[in-house]
C-alpha cells in the first residue's frame, strides 16, 4: 500500500471572523463537518442542516453543498478518502453525526503528525467505527413549491410568527388542506412539526451564541420554557441545554 493511500482521514480547520457563505462546494473526499465553536449551516438542495460543536454532518463526496458560517465559527472539517470508508446507502447521503467527547478527542489526535503509521490507522478504524447517523440531526427542509413561498420567507426569517396553518392559507389564496398536503409532498411533515423545525433550527444558534434560554424561548415563539423545552425535545431529542457552548457532549 503506497504511503498516499495508507492515509485515510486528512483535518482542516478555520476561525471565521466575519460571518461567510460559500457556495458550490464539492470535494473528491467523503467529509465530516463539525464546529469547535459556533453554530454555523450547511445545505445540500433544499435541505439544510444546522452543525455545532455536538452535531455534525457527514456529506458524501461529489455531494453539492453550500455553507454559512457566522462570525466567530470556529470550524472543522475531516476528509475521508473515498476507499476506505463502507460502500452502503448510508455513507451515500448526507445525515447528522453526534460528535461525542472520544469521537471529538480521536478526530483532533489526527493533527498530530508524529503518529506513527500504526497509531495512525487504529485511530482511522477507530473514528470510523464511532460514525453513525444521530437521532439527534436538526435539519430544516425548505419548500421550493411557488404557492408556499411567502409562507417560508416569513416564518423563517422570523420563527416567531404564529400564523395558523388556515391563517397562511387564507393569507396564500388557497385553502388549508391544500398548504398542508402541498407541505408534507415536500418535506415529509407537517405545518406544526415543519414550524417547530425552523424554530429549533433557530434556537439552537441562539443558544449556542449564550443567550439565556429564557431569551430564546420568547424570540422563537414560545410563550414560557417549559413549552419551549417539550417542544424542542420533541423536535431534536435533545434538550435545550445540550447545546450551551459549556455542556459536556456525552450526556
Amino acid at each position: 500500500m503506497s504511503e498516499d493511500r495508507a492515509v485515510v482521514i486528512t483535518g482542516i480547520d478555520e476561525r471565521v471572523e466575519v460571518e461567510t457563505n460559500r457556495t458550490g462546494l464539492s470535494h473528491p473526499a467523503h467529509e465530516l463537518l463539525w464546529n469547535e465553536r459556533g453554530a454555523s449551516t450547511a445545505s445540500v438542495g433544499p435541505r439544510v442542516w444546522t452543525v455545532t460543536a455536538r452535531i455534525g454532518l457527514w456529506v458524501p463526496a461529489g455531494t453539492v453543498h453550500s455553507v454559512r458560517l457566522p462570525a466567530g465559527t470556529w470550524y472543522r472539517a475531516a476528509r475521508f478518502s473515498v476507499w476506505a470508508t463502507p460502500k452502503t446507502p448510508q455513507w451515500l447521503r448526507p445525515f447528522g453525526v453526534e460528535i461525542t467527547e472520544l469521537l471529538r478527542l480521536l478526530l483532533v489526535r489526527l493533527s498530530d503528525t508524529g503518529l506513527s503509521p500504526q497509531s495512525r490507522s487504529l485511530n482511522e478504524q477507530m473514528v470510523i467505527d464511532l460514525l453513525r447517523p444521530s437521532e439527534h440531526e436538526v435539519a430544516v427542509h425548505l419548500p421550493d413549491a411557488a404557492v408556499l413561498l411567502p409562507m417560508v420567507e416569513a416564518v423563517t426569517a422570523r420563527p416567531a410568527d404564529r400564523h395558523s396553518l388556515e391563517e397562511w392559507a387564507a393569507r396564500l389564496g388557497v385553502s388549508g388542506r391544500t398548504v398542508g398536503r402541498t407541505l408534507r409532498a415536500h418535506t415529509g411533515l407537517g405545518f406544526t412539526d415543519w414550524v417547530a423545525s425552523v424554530r429549533m433550527q433557530r434556537a439552537i444558534e441562539l443558544i449556542v451564541a449564550g443567550e439565556r434560554l429564557d431569551d430564546v424561548a420568547a424570540e422563537v415563539g414560545y410563550r414560557s420554557p417549559s413549552a419551549f423545552g417539550a417542544a424542542f425535545k420533541r423536535a431534536s431529542g435533545l434538550t435545550p441545554g445540550a447545546f450551551r457552548p459549556d455542556s459536556p457532549r456525552d450526556v
